[in-house]
């Protein structure tokens, strides 16, 4: 067996309380059943997989992407493994989740918008009844299957982890951010409702660190069974209401003086610096509602500080949960044997407009604090636009992918162009297994992705085409070339993303064939997957983006 690579982390306390990692694990392990797991472990036949999401995360916030953010643990994970720079989410919450589970697209999951039923077929609500989730193919060939965070893809229409595959589950049933004493709480532990503080819960929990322990806790179920597992942590991380211990935050508070302008202009050197971006492309720069840093008031820097130090802190701890998961599979000699796949579902967030909100105490469970439209744009430095469009900024994330056993580069990029529908079949293939052709007696739409373990292994990349629809905001691309629409009436635009990754210059003009025929694929991709019709409400929405 190689060495396991990946520094290890430190403990700290929990939001609010003194109970330490391990203090809570021991709660944890007098909730969950399970028998004593051996110090030693033989790697299996067949490799563990861990899937973590995070929440509203821009592309530029990792250190490892060019961010100022503390995040040592990933930036570690990238060190020893890959870092893609041009993966592909849905562009939203909810699709996002549905892609990623099922390997489809977020329409023909159901789940074409958020959790609304609109009685379209692209529009449930809900995983529909022909999608196979990962946790579903993994279960039936043998992998014990947990989850452990926001799930998000239609519990309120009966939905859930315990009936889409996972054998062990702690889950919120949609997303927000969690604490002990939170006014909106609803967590399932597989299936039954728990409350906030019942006792087999630790006290004053913060939902970033409950997700890795009780993960661990599966694992050491898993292990205990003797099976490889498939871990899906899905962080509630950074989205808003963004909550953070004093301590963290004001620890933070000062790298964010100089304000967004200069900022962006660091992650962005730094960026270039790491073979990101080739320096050559026009970053997107501030948006026009967004007042440059230099023109604000003294009191309103102090706020605006204040505010991106809160989103650092949700960053940062999520990065220090990650870590004490890193280093809990080292502890149970697992790590080398696990592959680890790290992404967000969505760009950054400008939700709540320029100003941002700022509501309540952020270290206190009934406060609502966002980042908005001004801290936004740093986020996703350099890219355009936000969460909920289809422009880079809205739909690229980073990904991490650490494997000892399995990925033999150690801190490379990879350009090949990837999308979250590729999640279920890079994990069937390394588990070894097919998704199957029915569910429930019935034919199961096939995966609509494509496996990443070839570009783990630096294989070049094919043109096949990728779409995206959120909203009325769309996309198509197919290898460099990239038709993109803000909302369902404007005008395609078409740009060149490896000369123009920051789409800044138009080429729709230039080249009406390639429009053509990218918007002709785009029209019966959608008509296709059931992205079209959209609902009136939508349609409406659509109209003004």
């Amino acid at each position: 067996m190689k060495r396991d690579c990946t520094a290890p982390t430190t403990s700290t306390a929990l939001c609010g309380s003194t109970l330490t990692a391990c203090a809570m694990l021991a709660a944890i392990g007098a909730l969950l059943a399970g028998g004593s797991v051996a110090a030693a472990d033989v790697p299996s036949a067949r490799p563990n997989v861990v899937v973590i999401l995070v929440d509203d995360m821009g592309f530029s916030d990792l250190g490892c992407y060019g961010g100022e953010i503390p995040t040592p643990h990933l930036d570690a994970l990238a060190a020893n493994g890959l870092a893609f720079t041009r993966f592909y989410n849905a562009g939203r919450c909810c699709p996002t989740r549905a892609s990623l589970l099922t390997g489809l697209y977020p329409h023909q999951a159901g789940v074409g918008h958020m959790t609304d039923d609109d009685g379209l077929p692209g529009y449930r609500g809900r995983l529909g009844d022909g999608c196979v989730t990962i946790a579903e193919a993994l279960r039936d060939a043998g992998y014990f299957t947990c989850m452990a965070g926001k799930w998000h893809v239609g519990q309120n229409h009966g939905v859930a982890p315990w009936n889409r595959g996972f054998l062990r589950s702690l889950n919120p049933a949609t997303g927000g951010f969690y604490q002990a004493g939170s006014p909106r709480y609803d967590l399932s532990l597989d299936g039954e409702a728990i409350a906030a503080d019942d006792p087999r819960l630790p006290a004053n929990w913060y939902s970033t660190d409950l997700w890795t322990e009780f993960g661990l806790t599966f694992i050491d179920e898993a292990r205990a069974a003797d099976k490889p597992f498939f871990l899906y942590l899905a962080h509630n991380a950074p989205h808003f209401p963004l909550q953070a211990p004093a301590d963290e935050i004001e620890r933070l508070r000062a790298a964010y003086a100089d304000g967004w302008d200069a900022l962006a202009a660091r992650r962005f050197e730094r960026q270039v610096a790491a073979g990101l971006f080739t320096g050559r492309e026009t970053p997107g720069g501030r948006p026009a509602g967004v007042t440059a840093w230099h023109s604000l008031p003294e009191a309103e820097r102090e706020r605006f500080a204040h505010l991106m130090a809160v989103y650092a802190a949700t960053v940062h701890l999520m990065d220090r949960s990650i870590g004490r998961l890193v280093d809990g599979l080292r502890e149970r000699r697992v790590l080398d044997d696990t592959l680890i796949l790290f992404l967000s579902d969505n760009g950054g967030n400008a939700e709540s407009g320029p100003a941002g909100r700022t509501a309540g105490d952020p270290t206190k469970p009934d406060s609502s604090w966002f980042c908005g439209e001004s801290w936004a744009w740093l986020e996703n430095v350099p890219l355009r636009r936000f969460k909920h469009f289809t422009h880079e900024g809205g739909i690229a994330t980073p990904l991490i992918a650490h494997w000892p056993n399995g990925i033999s580069s150690r801190g490379e990029r990879r350009h090949q162009p990837g999308h979250v529908i590729d999640i279920l079949p890079t994990c069937l293939e390394v588990a070894g297994t097919r998704a199957p052709a029915k569910r429930d007696g019935r034919p199961a739409i096939p995966a609509q992705g494509r496996s990443l373990v070839a570009a783990f292994r630096d294989e070049p990349g094919d043109d096949r085409l990728l779409f995206w629809e959120h909203e009325g905001n769309a996309a198509v691309s197919r290898g460099d070339m990239k038709l993109v629409r803000l909302g369902r009436d404007g005008p395609w635009e078409l740009y060149d993303l490896a000369a123009d990754r920051t789409e800044h210059h138009d080429l729709a003009k230039d080249r009406p064939d390639r429009v053509r025929e990218l918007a002709t694929a785009w029209q019966q991709w959608a008509e296709s997957v059931h992205a079209i019709p959209m609902p009136e409400r939508l349609r409406k929405k659509a109209a003004h983006p």
